[in-house]
């Protein structure tokens, strides 16, 4: 398949250490100061334990008019109070950074409307006329410097939506709308993945957040809007007319034909994604074959079932597949 735009990304590092987005690297900040302090406290814990551990070992008599108690109870009462004052600074930093990632971000905020599925993510880009809406899935294009806020559900169990480099995670609850927001800060390829556990192919179910600079971002975004592609060769021709002739149309939707069922991912720019199965594969001309073939081999559990076609059925559908820009 050609080279999209985003193929031109670099794919990051799946970790929150790489924070790419101002609410991660509040987060990383208050972990990192979290994690200093703690080990100051520790060294300080270990050291007194070792002068405790030497002064015991050189034999010193304690001193019967409790002079020596004296200096003890006042480093306790010390140590008491530095402890106290670093949980409370501490307290101020995690409310601070809490109301700092969930702060209103304002209207001119992309909004886009997240739906898990077992095991695979709809991804709607809302808009205030719906002839601009655009329907895509397990891969998010957003730009750069632009908050973003996403809009979650679920439609069957519980799951929960995380790409570690820009967000928190957030969970998806049937009947419970739930959201969050963040702003890409560098242009790249970040993977997201379901944190919670939704069935057996739970450790399947990821996404691709693609952060691009915003005019290549609107140019995607206006591919989106448009429907599929007409095909123009012959065995394309062909593989349109077993795609509507398959059980591929009672799950599937492809923008511009009769195809409109919302069961399964959405189908009109399929050839422009970069994965397949929600991340489990790269979008190849054999990977697809195969996954059309008999998914339950690649995926085992996930709703698609097998697809019974001729050689020549299956080569003209892919081939119609592979339209779909």
């Amino acid at each position: 398949m050609p080279l999209t735009l985003a193929s031109t990304l670099v794919q990051q590092a799946h970790t929150s250490l790489n924070p790419a987005s101002p609410q991660v690297r509040l987060v990383d900040q208050l972990g990192t100061a979290m994690f200093v302090t703690a080990a100051v406290v520790c060294l300080l814990v270990f050291a007194a334990l070792l002068w405790a551990a030497l002064r015991r070992r050189s034999g010193a008599e304690p001193v019967a008019d409790g002079r020596q108690e004296r200096p003890m109870k006042t480093a306790v009462l010390l140590a008491t109070g530095v402890t106290t004052v670093i949980l409370f600074v501490f307290l101020i930093f995690d409310v601070s950074v809490g109301r700092s990632i969930t702060t209103n971000p304002g209207n001119d905020a992309l909004q886009i409307r997240v739906t898990g599925h077992q095991w695979w993510w709809e991804v709607q880009y809302r808009d205030s006329l719906p002839k601009n809406w655009a329907t895509t899935a397990n891969e998010i294009h957003v730009p750069v410097g632009r908050p973003v806020v996403f809009e979650l559900r679920s439609t069957d169990v519980i799951h929960s939506f995380w790409p570690p480099n820009l967000s928190p995670k957030r969970d998806q609850i049937p009947g419970n709308e739930n959201s969050l927001w963040f702003q890409a800060d560098s242009a790249g390829v970040y993977r997201g993945q379901c944190a919670e556990f939704c069935g057996h192919q739970h450790a399947k179910m990821a996404f691709l957040v693609v952060a691009e600079p915003a005019d290549q971002f609107e140019g995607w975004l206006a591919r989106q809007r448009d429907t599929a592609q007409t095909p123009t060769d012959s065995l394309a021709r062909r593989g349109k007319d077993v795609f509507m002739a398959a059980s591929c149309v009672m799950c599937h939707a492809i923008s511009g034909t009769s195809a409109g069922s919302r069961i399964g991912p959405d189908l009109t720019h399929l050839a422009s994604r970069r994965t397949l199965a929600a991340g489990t594969l790269p979008n190849t001309r054999e990977n697809l074959t195969g996954w059309i073939v008999d998914p339950q081999a690649i995926k085992p559990g996930v709703k698609m079932p097998p697809n019974q076609l001729s050689g020549p059925e299956l080569l003209a559908l892919v081939a119609y597949l592979e339209t779909l820009k």
